[in-house]
């Protein structure tokens, strides 16, 4: 006897995302959360799965350019969303700004959080609140780096700020 795994038996409902730049319509079961789908579904693997509460930051993306913990945001609920992840910022041989920071100020070690962390950055540094180094570490505060990079991580948002049309490194830093 002959019988379908039981996933695929139960319900799905239609989604349309667009993620990276590129649009997918897609069948996902009601319970799926955007990390779940990235991940396993789409195996877009640069998100972490952290501790899966929200957290520690790990699986933070870019839902239509605001930062968001993708483990806490049920999948359907974004229809029509845009959704930028780690992947989609850059390449190895043409990095995002605050990636090529992030190499040149070692602001990672294990490099588990990285991606959320460089995601976060990018919507923090869209966001317009950055004024001082205290800022950053406020506003950064979402994402844990169990490895203590912190001020290394600092250092590389803070020349990405410092590099921005419009701002001087000192108005922006201090």
């Amino acid at each position: 006897m002959d019988i379908a795994p039981t996933r695929s038996r139960l319900p799905t409902c239609p989604l349309s995302l667009t993620i990276n730049g590129t649009p997918y319509n897609l069948d996902v079961h009601p319970w799926t959360t955007l990390l779940d789908l990235l991940r396993s579904d789409l195996e877009l693997t640069g998100t972490k799965k952290g501790c899966d509460h929200g957290q520690c930051g790990a699986c933070t993306v870019l839902i239509d350019g605001e930062r968001m913990n993708s483990c806490l945001k049920l999948a359907l609920t974004l229809d029509g969303a845009s959704v930028t992840t780690i992947e989609g910022l850059g390449t190895p041989d043409r990095m995002h700004p605050l990636q090529q920071a992030f190499v040149e100020h070692d602001a990672f070690q294990c490099g588990y959080c990285t991606p959320g962390q460089i995601c976060s950055a990018v919507g923090l540094l869209e966001e317009g609140h950055v004024h001082s180094r205290d800022d950053i570490r406020e506003l950064m505060s979402g994402n844990i780096c169990r490895c203590g990079a912190y001020t290394n991580i600092a250092d590389a948002i803070e020349q990405v700020l410092a590099s921005r049309p419009g701002e001087s490194h000192r108005e922006a830093v201090e």
